[in-house]
């Protein structure tokens, strides 16, 4: 590790410096992990000095810590140099530098490394899938879109282990939250918890303020919304709604919808959080909430009335599939109130329940298209005047750990009765390290 560090050092010397006697935003500061933590004190905002500084961070009670020299984070490197070449270490390896000390721990989980990486473009994104298998336990993986391989993770902790109906979303472009659902065993949760990307384990959030679960999120200027849903009780479908603000670790009530809904399809657009699902009568309905104005309105314009599931809101516009395997997408055109076709792959997998599209995220600019299988293809949508015939890059299959079969391959394994679903997906999400 030193010498490939020291190789780095050579090279960047004169295109890079860090001030070794910066600010380190410590993110984990105040995180305490979900086996020992009732409540979680944030620490994004405590701003401290650091031990990779020798003279920082001196304790007033210890002599011995006075007087104690750190040892360098690399040896005969000074630590800014240290600092530069490790943040060039892919985001595959960094789990096992976390494990070489503790001091390249605190490095590795505080938010100057990632500030570093990020504003260095350097940060990398990985796509985060949660699934469910045949027994309904409750499963997650990592996708390397670099090395295109499925990267080991910790277990999801046990009270999400066989929940459903749960939310999921990412705050601060790390964090990926689990919140609400409903436990076989109890009913519906409060409960909130969170996985950190910088210091790969689960952590304890404040709980919602209603139990909930089959409900709509989103996140808007970072703060995490839900509305809806389903609770035990006389009034089972929920009209309340609640926002949680990472910054100040508290849920707080927003104006609660027109009418009480279970949603099944949301996505926030031009400002706007759109939800569609069923009513207390089971009928379909529609409506938008304004988080500038805090008030909801229902809707039955063209974009809900041709909205499917999964779609997904990229530089302004918005972008749904238009087939069962995902292979072809519309957008909305806001002019016309119409969903419109925007490309075909020319490459359709077939219609079994292992190929169904079961996500649409955005990953490095693109379209990210995630199937049942584990299979993922990315779509170029910055030229949407060219053709996939002519420019194969516009749509990559890229053959994860469900690689793509053909489609003679797919038509023989249904009719052998071979391509029932061992698992499908349930959540899915890009994290940024």
């Amino acid at each position: 590790m030193c010498s490939y560090a020291k190789l780095y050092c050579i090279l960047t010397w004169t295109a890079f410096q860090v001030d070794s006697v910066s600010c380190y935003c410590k993110v984990d500061s105040g995180l305490k992990t979900v086996a020992e933590a009732r409540k979680f004190v944030p620490g994004s905002k405590l701003c401290i000095q650091p031990d990779i500084n020798p003279n920082a961070h001196k304790s007033k009670t210890s002599r011995r810590e006075r007087t104690r020299i750190q040892p360098p984070l690399l040896p005969g490197l000074p630590d800014d140099l240290a600092i530069a070449c490790l943040i060039r270490v892919p985001r595959a390896e960094h789990r096992k530098l976390r494990l070489v000390c503790k001091r390249w721990y605190r490095l590795l989980a505080g938010n100057f490394f990632y500030s570093l990486r990020k504003s260095y473009g350097m940060a990398e994104e990985w796509v985060y899938v949660i699934k469910r298998d045949r027994d309904g336990k409750i499963s997650w993986n990592a996708f390397d879109p670099v090395y295109q391989i499925w990267q080991p993770l910790p277990p999801v902790p046990r009270e999400y282990s066989g929940a459903l109906g749960f939310g999921c979303a990412v705050l601060s472009g790390c964090h990926l939250y689990l919140f609400g659902g409903k436990d076989p065993l109890r009913g519906s949760m409060r409960r909130v918890i969170f996985y950190s990307a910088r210091t790969n384990k689960w952590h304890r959030a404040p709980d919602m303020l209603r139990k909930r679960h089959f409900f709509g999120s989103c996140v808007i200027n970072n703060c995490l919304y839900v509305a809806g849903g389903e609770c035990e009780g006389i009034q089972r479908t929920l009209r309340s709604a609640e926002v949680y603000d990472p910054n100040k670790n508290r849920w707080s009530f927003i104006s609660d919808m027109s009418t009480a809904m279970v949603p099944f399809i949301g996505v926030v657009y031009d400002g706007k959080w759109f939800l569609k699902g069923l009513g207390s009568h089971r009928e379909v309905m529609s409506e938008a909430y304004d988080p500038e104005t805090s008030t909801w309105t229902p809707i039955s314009d063209g974009m809900v009335a041709g909205w499917r599931n999964p779609s997904i809101s990229l530089d302004g516009r918005l972008y749904a599939l238009d087939c069962w395997d995902g292979c072809k997408l519309r957008v909305y055109d806001e002019a016309s109130d119409t969903w419109n076709k925007f490309i075909d792959s020319k490459l359709h997998l077939g219609s079994s329940h292992a190929l169904e599209a079961a996500a649409l995220v955005a990953l490095n600019g693109k379209l990210c298209i995630v199937r049942n299988n584990m299979s993922v293809s990315l779509v170029d949508v910055s030229s949407p005047d060219k053709h996939v015939e002519s420019n194969p890059h516009l749509w990559e299959n890229i053959a994860g750990r469900g690689h793509l079969r053909t489609l003679v391959t797919n038509l023989w394994l249904s009719i052998a009765g071979r391509g029932g679903l061992k698992s499908h997906i349930v959540h899915c999400q890009v994290l940024q390290a």
